[in-house]
């Protein structure tokens, strides 16, 4: 059973102390459109939507929304807005999804396994997409899409065109795009100065360097005993 969102259409004027009045009452204001119909805003109950996101298929779940005097529509959570602190959501755009027309959405890519270059070569997995875009119709939406790493050795590139084929969906990304590879971490050699490298060999050997000491001031060199003597000398004449 698809979920099932309540909307209450709302009246009246759409600003931003009407939105307020309508978050205090517990609910967050929305908008429904799409389909060639025109737009209705709605207010819905916010758990129901956070169910929504929160579930394997997230955003591109496709529910029924009940506006009450009319039969369900199918929709989608489009657009999304939080609060910035406490990350409540407060506001969100749902547009009408038809079933028999193919639309564009983003899939997560799941790897799968552990490649032999991160087991026997030493290297790191590293994922470069973790989503790709596909078209298809609304029933073919995957969860997720599945790839088999297990082969991927030292270096080798996993790319979009290695992604599962499949009559139903179409893959819009680049063929050539990178979705992981497997790469190697290497370690970087700091180049030490000579002096810092004179002193680190010099502590590590037991003997650390003297720094120099700067003499300030003038030096007077001390005079010779003679020199004395005949200055006392000329003294006395």
């Amino acid at each position: 059973m698809p979920e099932v969102v309540n909307a209450k259409p709302r009246t009246g004027k759409f600003n931003k102390n009407a939105a307020r009045r309508v978050r205090a009452a517990g609910n967050i204001p929305a908008v429904l459109y799409g389909a060639g119909h025109d737009a209705i805003a709605v207010e819905v109950d916010p758990k129901h939507i956070s169910n929504i996101l929160f579930s394997e298929t997230g955003q591109n779940t496709i529910f029924d929304v009940d506006l009450g005097d009319k039969s369900p529509v199918k929709a989608m959570v489009v657009d999304l807005q939080r609060e910035p602190i406490k990350d409540r959501l407060i506001h969100i755009d749902l547009k009408r999804i038809a079933m028999d027309k193919v639309l564009r959405v983003s899939v997560r890519v799941k790897l799968m396994g552990v490649p032999v270059g991160v087991k026997t070569g030493g290297g790191v997995l590293d994922q470069v997409m973790r989503e790709v875009e596909i078209e298809c119709l609304p029933t073919d939406i995957p969860n997720h899409i599945d790839v088999d790493v297990t082969n991927l050795d030292l270096h080798q590139v996993l790319r979009v065109s290695d992604l599962p084929k499949s009559e139903k969906i179409k893959y819009l990304d680049s063929e050539d795009a990178t979705l992981a590879h497997v790469i190697t971490i290497r370690e970087e050699v700091v180049a030490v100065p000579e002096a810092a490298a004179e002193a680190v060999a010099g502590a590590t050997a037991g003997t650390p360097a003297e720094p120099e000491v700067a003499k300030k001031g003038k030096v007077e060199a001390e005079p010779e005993a003679g020199g004395a003597k005949k200055a006392e000398g000329g003294a006395k004449k």
